[in-house]
């Protein structure tokens, strides 16, 4: 491999690297859980984070598609990219504003949707670039590299904010036992509230790399004819039905994924809840699901190549069914239907367990996902087959979170509030059977 060639796949491992934080300190590990704590009431703020999420993905599932389709008729990638790191950036960093003393819920959840709406549309564009990179026979270890890489920069950034940074909310230390650097009040949280921030800093930093090494191939410049583009769109979708094996695709990981994303953005807050753990609970909580996250990213990476993507896609949704099930079944005063006394750590245990089984298999399967839509879209029409691939992750990307919402505050219990997480893996493991490997016959 040329040295202009390689430098260019790394240039793309480094958004992953760079945006990851966002769904391993934001999301999932640390601001999520200290939202819950603010809140003093985990079922709400299970039902609340769920309601945010869910509007983030609205706006995204609406303009994903409409953006790729432009995208792809400008032949031009990279100013997308640029604009959406701006509201990552922002978003992120203006999450320093979430005080404990006067926290304001509905500016918290504005700011962390821009910031999120930032990440997804970035994502769109960069994983566009995917096939341009390398052979369809080596995409998927590609794919897996990059994605392992992703998981390890998430890990770094979580060990940096839970030793230096996050401090637990009763001793004011962070996980080193010393209070928060760079002279950080640990008494109004701004070491947790920092992780914004840090979250920004991070990006601007790692995606360096990107910017310097990643360069879309030499196209002519197109004029945009917005209408045009919009029309191309709609005949797209019209002519969905001709090709079954993509249809089928779209709309079975548009459940699994929902469900990976409802158990990423809530996995910590469930255990925040059931478990009463701290931030420096659930940060560990979160090393561990990184780090088998990124490993399992990379051997299923390794499957791919072998395999082919929907072996892999098929063994960590029936992963992910189980394991969410198992969740349902733990509490502080039992597991599994059997007693547990006050003292007894087994309920943390096998809660640590659950947390790295869905590291991954959600490593593995958002891998082999992007991968599979690669064999299953349009080459020429790429980024908006991405576009619709993030249209149908996010047009229901609102159902896990708020069917979570609802269930939880209907029945006021955060165990029976995950069970639609179940549905949503069992309905796509069944479409999945009329999937075809390689996409449909061109």
């Amino acid at each position: 491999m040329q040295t202009v060639e390689r430098k260019r796949i790394w240039g793309w491992f480094f958004f992953d690297w760079a945006s990851q934080p966002y769904n391993t300190l934001l999301i999932t590990f640390i601001f999520g859980p200290y939202v819950s704590q603010v809140l003093g009431d985990g079922s709400q703020a299970q039902a609340v984070w769920g309601y945010g999420i869910g509007a983030a993905g609205i706006v995204i599932a609406i303009l994903a598609p409409v953006f790729g389709a432009i995208a792809d008729q400008s032949g031009r990638r990279m100013p997308w990219i640029w604009g959406f790191s701006v509201l990552y950036v922002v978003g992120s960093a203006a999450l320093w504003l979430a005080t404990p003393q006067d926290f304001d819920l509905l500016r918290t959840m504005i700011f962390f949707g821009i910031g999120l709406i930032g990440m997804e549309f970035a994502t769109i564009f960069t994983n566009s670039m995917l096939p341009d990179l390398t052979t369809r026979q080596t995409i998927g270890r590609i794919s897996g590299t990059g994605w392992a890489f992703g998981y390890l920069g998430g890990l770094i950034s979580l060990i940096l904010a839970l030793l230096f940074f996050a401090e637990d909310g009763l001793t004011g230390t962070t996980l080193l036992g010393i209070e928060p650097i760079l002279g950080l009040d640990p008494e109004t949280r701004e070491g947790t509230r920092f992780i914004g921030p840090l979250t920004a800093i991070w990006y601007v930093i790692f995606m360096v790399p990107f910017f310097l090494w990643v360069r879309e191939p030499r196209a002519a410049a197109r004029r945009v004819n917005v209408r045009a583009a919009l029309r191309d769109l709609g005949e797209t979708i019209r002519r969905l039905p001709e090709t079954p094996s993509q249809l089928t695709f779209l709309i079975a990981s548009m459940l699994y994924r929902d469900g990976l994303a409802g158990a990423y953005a809530l996995g910590a807050i469930f255990a925040a809840g059931v478990l009463d753990w701290s931030v420096v609970q659930t940060g560990t909580f979160g090393i561990i699901a990184v780090i088998s996250g990124a490993l399992f990213a990379w051997i299923g990476g390794r499957a791919d190549e072998r395999f082919g993507p929907k072996p892999v896609i098929v063994v960590s949704t029936t992963a992910l069914l189980f394991t969410i099930l198992a969740a349902m079944f733990v509490s502080r005063d039992s597991v599994f239907g059997v007693p547990q006394g006050v003292t007894s750590q087994l309920p943390d245990t096998i809660f640590l367990v659950i947390g790295a089984t869905i590291g991954a298999a959600g490593g593995a399967l958002q891998s082999a996902s992007r991968t599979m839509m690669v064999r299953q879209g349009n080459a020429a029409r790429m980024t908006e087959a991405f576009g619709l691939y993030a249209l149908t992750g996010k047009a229901t990307s609102f159902i896990a979170p708020l069917s979570i919402g609802i269930a939880t505050s209907l029945t006021g219990s955060q165990h029976l509030g995950v069970s639609p997480l179940i549905v949503l893996f069992a309905v796509a493991l069944v479409l999945l059977v009329w999937v075809r490997p390689e996409g449909d016959p061109v």
